[in-house]
């Protein structure tokens, strides 16, 4: 009776190793473990990003792992000094609205050789979109949402680009999805100091910190604008 049980004990271990090899094997290249994410902030200094130097610009500063991006008359915002991709990734950051009544994270991204925002909050303080799209800004265009945002509270803003489509999400709402076939992309001329990768506010204070992207290869890019 030894033999058969070592035998079947032998068995399963072999195939539970199997499966688990698979399974390691097979995990996906864009999953969302936290090693796929890069950080382009590190809670203490701005590294990369600049004040944007917005006529109209207000004080910047980072404290309690956050960069705050103060009420200005007309855009604050910074800007993102480093390498960064054109395309076939995502970025996502968490962004609130400190004081006033406008959009606190204007999220102004690469969209292959043009720049797109997206805008959370503008128009009064609700409306969200995409600016712009065929010369439509964020408040008249197909991708035109209307949210509530509550004063002090964190947002998680994710923004996906691939040679196909826009698509923006605001927490697990999402809010763009947008295809980019024969459509012209643009942004305002109020944030040309946003481009290629910033964050804006308008006549808002404003607050980001985990800001973080990551690429994704070309069959990655097909399967989630596919989505």
């Amino acid at each position: 009776m030894q033999k058969p049980l070592f035998a079947a004990a032998l068995l399963v271990c072999i195939v539970t190793s199997s499966r688990a090899a698979d399974e390691k094997t097979d995990k996906p290249k864009n999953s969302d473990s936290k090693s796929d994410w890069h950080s382009l902030f590190d809670g203490k200094s701005l590294g990369d990003w600049k004040p944007s130097e917005f006529a109209t610009q207000g004080n910047v500063e980072v404290k309690d792992g956050q960069i705050e991006i103060g009420f200005g008359d007309g855009c604050s915002g910074i800007t993102w000094k480093g390498k960064f991709p054109k395309t076939s990734y995502e970025i996502r950051l968490e962004a609130k609205r400190v004081d006033g009544v406008d959009f606190f994270c204007g999220l102004t991204f690469p969209v292959g050789d043009d720049p797109c925002s997206f805008i959370c909050g503008g128009w009064g303080g609700a409306v969200c979109g995409l600016s712009s799209i065929d010369g439509e800004d964020a408040s008249s265009n197909d991708t035109t949402k209307v949210k509530d945002f509550e004063k002090d509270k964190w947002y998680t803003i994710r923004v996906r680009v691939t040679p196909q489509k826009i698509q923006a999400w605001i927490d697990d709402d999402q809010m763009v999805d947008q295809s980019l076939a024969d459509r012209k992309i643009s942004i305002r001329s109020e944030v040309e100091a946003s481009k290629p990768l910033g964050i804006a506010t308008w006549k808002t204070t404003g607050a980001v910190r985990n800001i973080e992207w990551r690429e994704m290869d070309e069959k990655g890019a097909k399967e989630k604008a596919a989505k």
